[in-house]
């Protein structure tokens, strides 16, 4: 389209002495113009040359997007001038070819810029009480270890990094989820050989002298002598369940009692009495691996009694659910006791969120599946409320990554058994330096208060840490940073959410917060997607002006942006900026840029 149109006359043209005229040109102030969708107007300075004395030159802009204005005021003199854009709400964000295009007489010029169309984000200084937990973001950051035989070693290989770097990481209630081999319990003969903690004990005490020594240690299943050998899946039965619970408090008096008897042998961890365990977690997805929710229900109400019998101040984790209808497995789980509802203690329940389970679902695929996560999470809250012991009962999304699927033992993938296992790098890619902060706000301004990293030492698809190398992976950073961004403990809860008026919404995600200090922190993630058949895409350019007019002055301010070029090693580093009432943040495609003023 052409906008802006302008008419001026010149006098002698630049640079052609004795009034001849030269070849026409155009030189621009800047070859990049900034215009943000809250209407604010921008300026490009235009410089003719070359135009015929006395005549009248025509200058409009070209390829402007649909929404944006432009005038032309000429100078006096007659050289050039000044065009104003103007971009409108409606404008979609996004970087756009546009020109100026002079025509003097026959003669025509052209001259290319780049119209960025920025998003205006406006910080208020007031709290939005209708986000978070009464208007704090009450979201911790933790991780995930899985003791089996193919992981138990770890630490082991590692003694120069780790746990050093587990520590650093910050991660609350680390959980710990033993399967295959690192279920300690093999047998139920009554010899001292039914019992062997030799791949928990690799894991479980430096996990525990890390972070805050309180884990989460989440009886995933029960022994392998309970469970159909066909299936895996748990045999539920009365003996069967009680077998179950036996099994849990001997757990219990391992870590937190000083051990248990059997077989004449007495079993302690050697962590106790400096580290016991806290929280427990009430087996795992039971929704795809076996139970009914009447069953689950009957299951946790068995455990957890035994348990607390063994040690009354211990806190549980219940459903641990995989993602599936809501709506089969929260009504029994809340129905009142008389009805089959739980009637054990709970203190947290628990989800987990996967994107996706299948490698080629697209980029956008998998951002648009956690507004679906958000409606579950607000159904959880729901449903919680309709009991009163209950409705004050926090939500934790206890596993968390991009892709869900792994490898079966012939190499082909469990989620899609037809194609050979193959492994997603959006974990570990700048796709997840987008994807994980855009999870991180929207589950936490939906009053989630924990998200758990699946898993800490692994591969490029589920790796914080390299396994086998245990270098850190640019995962590790982004979570690493936003535990450090928006710090929330038992002692100290969450920053305040802060009322943000925002101009687009479907390609960033922004959350600002105010800390007990008086500092402020915007996050600004850059998640828009440069193509729909992107799969671990770049993402598009998208630029984002922040205004915090209204908090006031600051004494310092710092940017710290995590994206592509970031260093996996060594992670980002902040840089120090002029306090101001406006910033421009703009990332190059998929990445988050954490922004930090202090009073």
């Amino acid at each position: 389209m052409l906008a802006g149109a302008g008419v001026l006359a010149t006098g002698c043209a630049s640079g052609n002495s004795g009034g001849g005229v030269g070849t026409l040109t155009i030189s621009l102030s800047t070859s990049t113009v900034v215009a943000a969708q809250d209407g604010t107007p921008t300026q490009l300075g235009v410089t003719i040359g070359g135009a015929n004395p006395g005549s009248s030159v025509n200058v409009t802009a070209s390829n402007l997007p649909s929404g944006v204005t432009s005038q032309f005021v000429p100078a006096s003199g007659g050289s050039g001038g000044t065009f104003s854009l103007t971009a409108a709400s409606t404008t979609p964000s996004g970087t756009y070819s546009a020109n100026v295009v002079v025509t003097d007489g026959t003669r025509t010029a052209s001259q290319p810029f780049a119209l960025v169309i920025a998003i205006a984000a406006s910080v208020a200084n007031a709290v939005d009480t209708t986000l978070g937990v009464g208007g704090k973001l009450e979201e911790f950051m933790s991780t995930s270890f899985q003791p089996s035989e193919g992981s138990y070693q770890f630490f082991q290989n590692h003694t120069a990094t780790e746990p050093a770097q587990l520590n650093k990481l910050g991660p609350q209630h680390i959980r710990l989820q033993a399967v295959s081999h690192g279920v300690p319990m093999k047998a139920n003969t009554g010899s001292a050989a039914d019992w062997d903690f030799s791949v928990l004990d690799a894991v479980v005490p430096p996990v525990l002298s890390a972070a805050d020594n309180s884990p989460e240690f989440q009886i995933a299943v029960a022994p392998g002598f309970l469970n159909d050998p066909t299936t895996g899946h748990f045999i539920f039965n009365s003996a069967n369940v009680q077998a179950f619970a036996d099994y849990s408090a001997n757990l219990v008096k391992y870590y937190n009692k000083g051990g248990f008897t059997w077989g004449g042998t007495t079993f302690v961890s050697p962590s106790y009495p400096q580290h016991p365990i806290t929280w427990w977690g009430v087996f795992n997805e039971y929704n795809i691996n076996g139970l009914t929710a009447s069953q689950y229900i009957q299951l946790y109400n068995a455990v957890v009694p035994t348990m607390l019998s063994v040690d009354s101040t211990i806190k549980f984790s219940a459903l641990e659910l995989a993602v599936a209808d809501p709506t089969t497995d929260l009504p029994p789980f809340v129905a009142s006791p008389a009805n089959g509802g739980v009637n054990a203690q709970v203190n947290v329940v628990s989800t987990h969120f996967y994107p996706t389970c299948n490698r080629q679902d697209v980029d956008a695929t998998l951002f648009s599946r956690v507004p679906q996560l958000v409606q579950y999470i607000n159904y959880v809250y729901q449903q919680l409320g309709t009991r009163t012991d209950l409705k004050s009962v926090p939500l934790w999304v206890t596993e968390s990554n991009v892709n869900a699927d792994y490898a079966n033992p012939d190499g082909t993938s469990n989620c899609n058994p037809t194609v050979k296992f193959v492994s997603d790098p959006r974990g570990t890619s700048a796709f997840f330096a987008a994807f994980r902060p855009y999870v991180f706000s929207q589950f936490g301004k939906a009053a989630n208060q924990a998200l758990y990293h699946w898993v800490y030492a692994a591969d490029t698809q589920y790796g914080e840490v390299d396994f086998n190398a245990g270098s850190t992976y640019l995962s590790y950073w982004v979570d690493y940073w936003l535990g450090q961004m928006f710090p929330s403990t038992p002692t100290s809860p969450g920053p305040d959410i802060l009322q943000l008026s925002v101009t687009e919404t479907s390609s960033t995600e922004i959350v600002a917060t105010r800390n007990s200090d008086g500092s402020v922190v915007v996050m600004v993630a850059d998640r828009a997607v440069h193509a729909p058949g992107d799969n671990n895409g770049a993402g598009d350019p998208r630029t984002v002006i922040v205004d915090t007019t209204a908090l006031g002055t600051f004494s310092s301010a710092t940017s710290l942006t995590i994206d592509a070029k970031t260093s996996v090693s060594s992670g980002p580093v902040p840089v120090s900026l002029t306090p101001g009432q406006k910033v421009s943040v703009t990332l190059g495609g998929y990445g988050v840029t954490f922004l930090k003023w202090k009073p």
